[in-house]
């Protein structure tokens, strides 16, 4: 499902120059639940953002379903990032649209109809737990709400793979621990893959596989 190999990646230049990976290689099959744990400046959300090319890879290459991401521009590259759906800790969603609109908002962007984008978003809504907040804006909802409403908009695409940033740091543990329950639950009924950075070694603990990153180079967990 995913595959890099000697990726690297650093920022600024000579005193300021950081390397923030190290020739990172890592394997993800399908329904997989793969985490990266780490300090903050370990390189966790570097490595997740090389994956979707948010962040371009100084060296190395990434394939996500036997296509390599780091050979394609333009509009490959643009079909490419709506097969992977992308989960923030900050959650991301814009505040004068609903729960609905903000879920719906990917479809827009694909040209998708109105209807079809309709019917989608309630399906999802449903999955959810959140078929009440259709029309709810981002400031009337819980934390542990809104990233549902995250997931959402993640899984309106019917990804081939989902990416974490952190994406239970803002809950309190217990929503940390539902929300992320129903995460895990969706890659593993969609037989998709998950990469996902987190500080949470609790949450670690229920992936399959997990990489540690300390200074942008994987050190044993």
């Amino acid at each position: 499902m995913i595959k890099l190999e000697n990726v690297s990646k650093t920022f600024g230049r000579g005193v300021d120059e950081v390397h923030a990976l190290h020739n990172i290689s890592l394997d993800i099959g399908r329904g997989q639940i793969y985490g990266v744990v780490g300090a903050s400046g370990a390189g966790k959300s570097t490595l997740i953002r090389c994956v979707n090319r948010l962040e371009e890879p100084d060296n190395g290459a990434v394939w996500v379903d036997g296509e390599e991401i780091t050979a394609l521009q333009g509009e490959g590259l643009r079909q490419a990032r709506r097969k992977m759906g992308m989960i923030f800790q900050q959650f991301n969603l814009l505040s004068q649209r609903t729960c609905a609109e903000n879920i719906a908002f990917p479809l827009e962007v694909a040209g998708v109809s109105k209807s079809n984008r309709k019917r989608r978003v309630q399906d999802l809504l449903t999955l959810v737990g959140l078929e009440d907040k259709a029309r709810a804006y981002p400031a009337q909802l819980s934390g542990g709400q809104k990233q549902r409403v995250a997931i959402a908009r993640a899984l309106i695409n019917d990804p081939i793979l989902i990416m974490g940033d952190e994406p239970t740091g803002n809950l309190d543990p217990e929503t940390s621990a539902e929300v992320f329950d129903m995460l895990l639950q969706q890659v593993r009924q969609r037989k998709i893959g998950a990469l996902v950075a987190t500080h949470n070694l609790a949450l670690a603990d229920q992936m399959d596989r997990v990489l540690q990153l300390k200074s942008g180079k994987i050190v044993p967990f």
